[in-house]
């Protein structure tokens, strides 16, 4: 059986029933057709100027969100064609997964989400499925109202990382790929975009995740832990052949991995340095040291899901790894050396008081923005979100669109609109 037929038409289907395509155009099947709308979304271009940890206008080679996402996306494609699962749905998923983040990374999520309380919260992955939902402009249904960009059902469910409401939503733990507390609790749905949501769900109980979701979620995860070792050590900040023992395991327990003894850490960071890559000289700029890193990146992606496709393997029995049929399995050897690499560039580069002085005025800066637009009203929004205040039946709703509006915002953006309303 082809990886197509395993998918049927209920998982290629599209809220929005759509006319077939002209004969002479290029014939893309469903989730290709779903790719190319997430790529040429406006929500995509956006990312490039939204900070995944340090703002992208601060140095020529950090990543931002954009960046950051293709590399996911080439992460999710590669562990899912070796899966066997659809490689474009989890691409799709990689490259949508950071598009309802809003200006200034986690760090004005935290502020959004404080500031709609009210109105039903705000959360990144919730976000992404109103971008894609209703946000982005591309189809309408019979009744006139925009259906996003129309996705079908299984790349919709694969983008969907909290498949829960905000009343269904656990506690906030731990801390974010950039350091910042978690105080934001983690769901998928905003109660307003219930309907889509129940429809993308049909035939799925529980809130377990398709196999392509988690796919795509430990490419995520996969990414920023070498990633951002990787830009900490072009930038300076840190050198794998000088680690601080002691004061690393403190900062992986504290941020990461705090049930993890040191027998289990010191073990993981030895299996890291077994790699023939790892680096056994400092990094001194040349060209052959920028080569020895970006060796040691390949080889350590690599590892990670080389270990998770065997493990799945052998738990699956042969069945098909796709949507609901399986799940991916992560050895817990592999989760400890992902958190020994998120430790290392937490402890080395994202523990700086500068950082949080800076993140305290971000905070403020979206707060006053949201209260000046609220204060407006649609003089202050962009013309794509005034028939939404328009057409809101009450400042509950009106309010959500002032969220949707400033989150939609890139981190220069927000700085320009604050500057225009407040100062």
């Amino acid at each position: 059986m082809s990886i197509e037929e395993l998918y049927d038409d209920a998982a290629r289907e599209r809220a929005v029933a759509e006319p077939p395509k002209r004969v002479d155009a290029p014939v893309r099947l469903a989730f290709e057709r779903d790719r190319a709308r997430v790529v040429h979304a406006a929500a995509s271009r956006r990312l490039a100027a939204k900070t995944q940890v340090v703002g992208p206008q601060t140095d020529d080679f950090v990543r931002n969100r954009l960046t950051h996402s293709l590399e996911v996306a080439q992460i999710s494609r590669d562990l899912a064609r070796a899966l066997g699962t659809h490689p474009d749905i989890a691409e799709t998923a990689a490259l949508a997964h950071d598009l309802g983040h809003p200006p200034f990374g986690h760090n004005g999520e935290r502020a959004l989400a404080e500031l709609s309380v009210g109105c039903g919260g705000f959360e990144g992955n919730a976000q992404t499925l109103r971008l894609l939902t209703r946000l982005e402009s591309k189809t309408f249904d019979a009744d006139g109202r925009s259906a996003g960009l129309n996705l079908t059902r299984a790349t919709l469910d694969a983008c969907t990382k909290y498949p829960w409401p905000r009343s269904d939503a656990d506690g906030p733990h731990g801390v974010h790929a950039d350091g910042t507390p978690r105080v934001v609790v983690k769901f998928g749905v905003y109660d307003d975009d219930r309907p889509v949501f129940d429809w993308l769900r049909q035939g799925v109980e529980g809130r377990g995740r398709c196999l392509e979701a988690q796919v795509m979620d430990l490419a995520d995860d996969v990414a920023y832990s070498v990633h951002d070792v990787e830009d900490g050590i072009v930038a300076g900040r840190l050198d794998l052949t000088r680690l601080d023992r002691d004061a690393l395991w403190a900062t992986v327990r504290s941020w990461y991995l705090p049930g993890v003894d040191d027998a289990a850490l010191d073990r993981a960071l030895a299996d890291l340095r077994a790699v023939g890559s790892w680096p056994r000289t400092s990094y001194d700029g040349s060209r052959r040291s920028l080569a020895a890193i970006k060796n040691l990146t390949s080889d350590l992606i690599g590892r990670f899901c080389g270990s998770v496709q065997e493990a799945t393997f052998a738990a699956t029995d042969g069945r098909p790894l796709v949507r609901h049929r399986a799940d991916l399995v992560v050895p817990e050897s592999t989760e400890v050396e992902i958190g020994v690499l998120k430790g290392i560039a937490a402890h080395y580069v994202m523990q700086a008081d500068d950082r949080v002085s800076l993140m305290e005025r971000q905070r403020s800066l979206v707060a006053e923005l949201v209260d000046a637009i609220w204060d407006r009203g649609p003089d202050a929004l962009d013309p794509v979100f005034v028939q939404d205040w328009q057409d809101a039946p009450d400042d509950v709703a009106r309010r959500r669109v002032v969220i949707d509006q400033v989150a939609s915002l890139t981190d220069a953006s927000a700085v320009a609109r604050h500057a225009a309303l407040v100062e």
